[in-house]
């Protein structure tokens, strides 16, 4: 088996950064190419850390490198762009759209993407309309295995503190049992169970596209 050369955007995040450190013991990857803005606490022989400017297409994309399978996880909030929506898009649509447009340009084979339950391009809700418009850009893209990733409210400690989501944790963790039947798919799911699915998916030889919510990221595990 030829060791797998991984981009990963998106590394500082609560997802990614479970990405990075379970890849670092797995075999089938052997070069994690990271992405990132600012440099981050990783230090692994099999890490590459690149900084980039995101906004900026050209140097996006002299630092991507080869490789054959995208791991896209980038995303930002509300408070963070301080309610510019303009911004917001920039992050949660361009840079995964640009992601895909480059990885294509580079002989990338896979790309697999971190969306959001309810994704619809048609969507009343900003952030489901922005979603659901950039799962169908990805779409669009020439590569032989496309895996959107749909998580409800992710579990797990971020670096940085969020307290109204440690609050909507308890508050989900308290309820799910409630998620069963049509509404298991809004279940809530630990950030390092969608890394795990995400990294199960990339091994397989799925064609097309293929959308995991948590039913199936939960499956594809065990």
């Amino acid at each position: 088996m030829n060791e797998q050369t991984a981009v990963i955007i998106g590394a500082s995040g609560l997802i990614g950064n479970h990405l990075v450190e379970q890849m670092l013991d797995d075999e089938y990857f052997g070069t994690v190419r990271v992405l990132v803005r600012r440099s981050l606490a990783f230090n692994h022989p099999k890490i590459q850390q690149v900084i980039a400017n995101f906004n900026d297409f050209n140097d996006f994309k002299n630092k991507f490198g080869k490789g054959d399978i995208i791991f896209c996880c980038i995303g930002t909030t509300q408070k963070k762009v301080n309610g510019d929506k303009t911004a917001y898009e920039k992050i949660d649509h361009d840079i995964p759209v640009n992601a895909a447009q480059i990885g294509i340009d580079h002989g990338f084979k896979k790309f697999l993407i971190v969306s959001s339950i309810g994704a619809n391009a048609l969507s009343n809700n900003f952030y489901l309309r922005l979603k659901g418009k950039t799962e169908h850009a990805v779409k669009q893209f020439p590569f032989k295995s496309i895996s959107i990733f749909r998580p409800s409210m992710l579990l797990g400690k971020r670096i940085e503190a969020r307290p109204a989501e440690k609050t909507g944790q308890v508050f989900m963790k308290a309820l799910s049992f409630l998620f069963a039947g049509s509404f298991k798919k809004y279940h809530p799911i630990k950030a390092s169970n969608v890394a795990n699915a995400m990294i199960a998916e990339s091994k397989l030889s799925r064609r097309g596209v293929t959308i995991l919510e948590y039913k199936e990221m939960m499956e594809i595990t065990r």
